[in-house]
């Protein structure tokens, strides 16, 4: 016997489906239709001690990117920062050309000419800016030429101030953690009521503190606003030219070499006991953060040996004197008369600030999470011979003998600098991503520069577009009203 029809509401209500699922494929929509593939952006960041260039995509539909920027790739390019190419003509463009290489592999070749490139210099550049200004143009000039030879759409190049590097890096941290926006599951964009972060940035020629702060600032060079998803941010941001990593080492060394009269072998606190070097007195007094040492008696062109003794307490001593707690012309100060309000909140340090802080971990076995730990790690490490640490970590050989001194340089700058304590010091997270994206200033630079990041706030994004909405009422509606109508007609 043939099997009997389905009833006629469950027919109208499947017909009424079926109608539904074709109208989803077939009608129009705004942001559930597959996307066009991914748009991309270039920044390489040019530091004192080397070059980064990090690439950055995003949806192609999304015509401010908000929310969705991520990093595709990066590469570092080999050798020394831009700076260190000085009076090399070319040298300095040639060293990007690897990684420029690898960027055209790693972007889509259709996206190529749609590529913004941007390339921003820090405290190396500005250093030589101070000292060159002809040779910090001349370099500018070649790497530009140097990426415009390239398929894709050059920015240009651009020294950024310490201001400026500070705000970028605050940013990028805020925005990868989502503090500014987040994008719910419902489709829409939404703040999520989350403070921001502060941002410590250590980099090889100077160190960035930035946070959001109510307090009043008493210098307005260190204050910044800023209007971000209609909200705006009043921040602190002070960047120390010359305490950067390498040249606070090239600064300790030289106020070593005078305080023992330029002489020809000097005790170096900071260096592992059964470890010595030597340098000419050219590489340490070749840079603008070395001039106030610097004597007009001692040959340039001699050279010191210069044997550790692995002394903590002295190693302290000296570290201290390369800072100037005495004056403050404010209410009060970090270091070198600077104003800066009290610490508040979190704070992300990256840069070689991870780096130091995982190392220490990792050679002491010390966690680090509080001031006491840093100390104890500090003087730990400052205390093992160049052979225990070269045992610990044999792939960082060429950068031992730095680590007690730089570890040693980081308590003070934090402790007694910028003023973290036993409650705040824990509020501090070391970090060298954030999911996949490298933390820094370049994606904040880009986001900035890219019109990425707007300051209006951002609305509803529904997922179908109105019409469709409309007609799906319309059959809902049809269903059922048809219903009972069919079911009085079967029942006659």
């Amino acid at each position: 016997m043939a099997q009997r029809c389905a009833h006629p509401v469950v027919s109208a209500a499947l017909l009424a489906l079926g109608i539904v699922g074709i109208v989803l494929l077939t009608v129009p929509t705004k942001d559930v239709q597959e996307p066009p593939g991914f748009m991309y952006g270039i920044v390489l960041d040019a530091g004192s001690s080397h070059t980064a260039l990090y690439i950055y995509k995003w949806p192609a539909d999304k015509l401010n990117g908000t929310g969705v920027v991520t990093q595709h790739s990066e590469c570092h390019v080999k050798g020394g920062g831009i700076s260190s190419y000085a009076g090399q003509q070319g040298a300095a463009g040639q060293s990007l050309k690897a990684c420029l290489d690898q960027a055209v592999k790693d972007i889509p070749q259709n996206r190529h000419q749609l590529t913004p490139v941007y390339l921003g210099a820090t405290a190396g550049m500005r250093l030589l800016n101070m000292s060159s200004p002809e040779q910090s143009a001349q370099i500018l000039q070649e790497v530009g030429h140097k990426i415009q030879s390239y398929p894709f759409n050059y920015k240009g190049a651009a020294i950024l101030s310490g201001q400026e590097e500070g705000a970028y890096g605050w940013v990028t941290v805020n925005y990868l953690l989502e503090n500014f926006i987040k994008y719910g599951f419902v489709g829409h964009w939404f703040s999520p009521g989350r403070s921001t972060v502060g941002a410590l940035d250590f980099g090889g020629a100077s160190t960035q503190i930035t946070f959001a702060t109510q307090a009043k600032v008493e210098d307005k060079q260190d204050m910044m606003k800023l209007r971000l998803y209609d909200q705006e941010y009043s921040l602190y941001t002070h960047s120390f030219l010359c305490y950067g990593r390498d040249q606070v080492l090239k600064r300790l060394l030289a106020h070593i070499v005078k305080s023992q009269g330029y002489s020809r072998s000097v005790d170096h606190p900071c260096y592992p006991a059964d470890h010595s070097r030597t340098v000419n007195f050219s590489a340490i007094f070749n840079s603008p953060c070395t001039t106030e040492y610097k004597s007009s008696s001692y040959d340039p062109q001699a050279s010191v040996t210069v044997q550790g003794s692995g002394h903590y307490e002295h190693c302290q001593g000296n570290v201290s004197e390369i800072f100037s707690f005495d004056v403050c012309p404010f209410s009060q100060c970090s270091f070198d008369k600077v104003f800066q309000p009290d610490v508040t909140g979190n704070f992300m340090a990256f840069s070689a600030f991870f780096y130091i802080h995982s190392f220490l971990q990792r050679t002491t076995g010390i966690s680090v999470s509080s001031p006491s730990q840093l100390e104890e790690a500090a003087k730990t490490l400052c205390k093992m011979s160049f052979s225990q640490m070269l045992i610990l970590a044999p792939e960082q050989k060429a950068r031992l003998q730095d680590y007690c001194a730089s570890s040693v340089f980081v308590k003070i700058l934090m402790l007694r600098g910028y003023g973290f304590d036993e409650t705040s010091f824990s509020r501090i997270s070391f970090q060298k991503k954030a999911g996949d994206t490298s933390v820094g200033w370049a994606l904040g630079y880009m986001l900035s520069l890219s019109n990425l990041l707007p300051a209006e706030t951002v609305g509803l994004r529904k997922g179908l577009a109105m019409r469709t909405w409309g007609m799906l009422i319309c059959l809902f509606v049809l269903l059922l009203t048809a219903g009972p109508a069919l079911s009085r007609t079967q029942s006659l």
